[in-house]
């Protein structure tokens, strides 16, 4: 054996291990793979759970509007709904989780196209899914025709709701109403449903495939319909309401009083909120630049804090409010109809016309409310809140703006011009569907009003502001640091050199451009880039109440704030948003070309 095999042999019997670390060895691989195996199989029964725990069936509900399909599904579950889409569809719904049921609740139904819409989102729902279709008993007459053709050939059953409207008598009629159909017919009262009754709906929305009941794909010509045994008789005040300005005065004077008084709980409330950030403010200032300017600056998180407690959070509280409480008195319902007919050529329904005042207030809320349309319907419901209404940061900051001018009666022209472009916006640009005349209301139009109840309104009021916090809030947060960042690089400044130039077509001069740029970020960015905060003048030579309308109208109208854009994203989709601010921009700049040319002949 030569010198370097002695070597090689000494060197492998110090690198190999003895025998008791090599047992010991072993012994830890071992528990580490039992233990392994503990975890996977652990993993493998929550799974197993979760599959259990999953919904076996589930049931879509559809029907009219206030035809109280909210109530009744919250009576049967007792819980809160959580809002969703469809699956592979862009209609918005909510969801209650009911054991091993869901029930999925679809927006309710107003407009015959809204009809369309419905079919194709119950088409998407794969599997065994069954749909159960609500109807006012009282109503069943004017209510179901139209609804039969909607779910044609579904596996489901009938729910008619306000059983107390009706008369003893009518059980014989469900049945007969059910044999014509060939689907179960239940008759109840929502607001106290029984336990039987809501034994014997879930027992037929969950029973198994084979003894389902499917809805005739062509709907019977004549059906035994109820009746309420009893003459309807007509209010004076529901008389009132019937007629359009009344309907006018309805809609608008109770949201307007919101917006005033919620504004100024807001403004009373500012200044000692401010001085309560004032020294963590000061502290932030301190800190290196940007850390600094995402947190204080223009548009760091404490400097937009009370923008969102102040002013959105009273605002959807206040408006859902005012929404839940019409719409279980069955008063949106009158005011709906009496509107249509002045309303649908620009395609909006009365409920979108309360969605856009609620936007003066803020736009995030707005626009979350809007849920409860149908995909049709929101994206001309989100376009005119984007567009037309003026929130609760955009409109004080353009008064500044006259005030400084010395021009305050430009307030109300700016009013009348915002209105009146909106409705050539929403003319041009609303879905043909939504305008024709055939559009017609599929909701009576002598609905008799319900006594109020406030359960419904509280359910409403907090589902909603829980799905502001839940939706809007992270995107306020995120919207900050993005828009505090990009002003710490320079970012916004440089944009406003760049569009400086073309301000020239709508006879503005080029300082004005920053104005435009924040008013794009923030509303009230109108007021940072036109004002002169120690002197509260104008720092942009603006001449003639032309450029004040115009650099106002520009800077207000031409590109949703970020806030209310990311929202608009989150709740529909960015196609939707992308496409929606191209147009808004093209439209807004041939409005403000126009007002600045049409001012410059008078001014």
């Amino acid at each position: 054996m030569n010198s370097a095999d002695s070597i090689s042999q000494r060197q492998q019997a110090q690198t190999a291990p003895s025998l008791p670390f090599r047992l010991k060895q072993n012994g830890r691989q071992s528990r580490i793979k039992s233990s392994l195996r503990k975890v996977l199989r652990n993993r493998v029964k929550s799974r197993a759970k979760k599959c259990c725990a999953t919904p076996i069936c589930n049931c879509v509900v559809c029907g009219g509007e206030n035809v109280g399909k909210t109530q009744l599904l919250a009576s049967l579950t007792n819980k809160l709904p959580k809002p969703e889409n469809f699956r592979g569809s862009t209609i918005a719904c909510e969801t209650y989780q009911d054991k091993d049921l869901q029930w999925t609740d679809t927006p309710g139904i107003v407009r015959e196209s809204e009809t369309s819409a419905t079919r194709a989102s119950i088409e998407e729902i794969h599997g065994a899914d069954r749909v159960m279709l609500v109807a006012r008993a009282d109503r069943a007459a004017e209510e179901l025709p139209p609804l039969l053709t909607t779910i044609a050939g579904k596996p489901g059953f009938v729910t008619l709701t306000f059983h107390d409207h009706l008369t003893a008598e009518n059980t014989v009629q469900t049945e007969a109403l059910s044999a014509s159909l060939g689907v179960p017919v239940f008759l109840v009262n929502a607001r106290k449903l029984k336990s039987s009754e809501a034994a014997a709906i879930r027992s037929t929305a969950s029973g198994p495939r084979e003894k389902l009941t499917y809805f005739p794909q062509t709907p019977p010509t004549q059906l035994p319909f109820l009746s309420s045994g009893k003459e309807q008789h007509e209010t004076r005040f529901e008389r009132a309401v019937s007629i359009p300005p009344v309907a006018l005065l309805f809609l608008f004077l109770p949201a307007i009083l919101s917006i005033v008084y919620t504004n100024r709980f807001a403004d009373w409330l500012y200044t000692p909120l401010a001085r309560l950030l004032e020294p963590a403010l000061a502290s932030v200032s301190t800190w290196p630049a940007l850390p600094g300017a995402l947190i204080g600056g223009n548009y760091g998180l404490l400097a937009m804090f009370p923008f969102l407690v102040l002013y959105a959070i009273p605002t959807i509280l206040v408006f859902s409010a005012i929404l839940a409480i019409y719409k279980s008195t069955g008063l949106i319902d009158r005011i709906s109809v009496a509107l249509h007919p002045l309303i649908r050529p620009i395609g909006l329904g009365g409920r979108d016309l309360v969605r856009v005042v609620m936007g003066f207030g803020c736009n995030v809320p707005a626009i979350v409310s809007t849920r409860s349309c149908h995909s049709c319907s929101r994206e001309a419901c989100v376009s005119a809140i984007s567009f037309g209404s003026a929130c609760s940061y955009q409109l004080p900051a353009t008064l500044a703006v006259f005030a400084a001018a010395s021009m305050p009666g430009l307030g109300l022209i700016y009013l009348a011009v915002l209105a009146f472009t909106t409705l050539i916006y929403l003319r041009f640009t609303t879905p043909k569907v939504l305008r024709l005349a055939t559009n017609s209301l599929l909701i009576p139009s002598n609905n008799s009003l319900s006594t109020l109840s406030w359960r419904p309104v509280w359910r409403e009021t907090i589902g909603s502001l829980k799905q502001f916090v839940i939706m809007a809030f992270p995107v306020f947060v995120i919207l900050c640091f993005a828009a505090a960042f990009l002003d710490w690089l320079g970012i916004l400044a440089g944009f406003a050199q760049a569009i400086a130039p073309a301000l020239a077509l709508f006879n503005l001069p080029g300082e004005a451009a920053t104005a435009v740029v924040l008013g794009a970020i923030r509303k009230d960015g109108i007021a940072i880039g036109l004002l002169d905060h120690v002197d509260g003048t104008l720092k942009v030579a603006l001449a003639s109440p032309g450029q004040v309308l115009t650099a106002v109208y520009l800077a207000g109208v031409l590109l949703p704030c970020l806030v209310t854009l990311f929202t608009t994203v989150r709740e529909m989709h960015w196609k939707f948003a992308a496409k929606l601010c191209a147009r808004q921009m093209t439209w807004a700049a041939g409005f403000a070309i126009i007002i600045a040319w049409t001012g410059a002949l008078f001014f």
